[in-house]
């Protein structure tokens, strides 16, 4: 428990520095870069041709797993999905983890559903914390240019 309060707070004290760093705020992507701790998050979505979209206009929500959350997966998980060939099965993933407009942590109520961009649908629980299909939100409201952030310390997987 003490582990993972001292990472949500660094990860939100390390957030919303990088956020609001020369007075102005970042959109998602460079919000997310600064942050250093979701370097596997953006190389995929990078690798997905999503990067644009996520510098766009917005809004979004975007619940974000760390490097940690990718490293939890199964060995060679990652590098799979990366290869071109699995490239559908990526951008499913990875717009599995967002949900249109700005969502943020006080207008989520306990079995909440909402319907992500991929097109299924997360449910969202809040006793003993904030939970996404199961994955802890360890930093909530990082603000951007464009959404929110909601760090989660787990890769949500659609049903496939």
């Amino acid at each position: 428990m003490i582990r993972r309060t001292f990472l949500a707070t660094t990860a939100a004290i390390a957030l919303s520095t990088t956020a609001f760093a020369g007075g102005h705020s970042m959109d998602i992507v460079d919000t997310a870069v600064g942050a250093g701790t979701f370097n596997t998050l953006v190389a995929a979505v990078q690798a997905a041709g999503l990067e644009e979209t996520l510098r766009g206009e917005g809004p979004f929500t975007v619940f974000a797993p760390t490097d940690e959350a990718f490293a939890a997966l199964p060995e060679g998980t990652v590098e799979t999905l990366l290869m071109e060939e699995n490239l559908d099965q990526l951008v499913a993933i990875l717009t599995y983890h967002v949900v249109p407009g700005a969502v943020m942590s006080g207008d989520l109520s306990d079995g909440m559903m909402a319907t992500t961009v991929q097109g299924g649908e997360i449910e969202i629980g809040t006793t003993d914390g904030v939970t996404v299909n199961g994955a802890n939100v360890i930093a909530a409201d990082i603000e951007a240019s464009n959404g929110v952030i909601h760090v989660i310390d787990a890769v949500i997987l659609p049903t496939m």
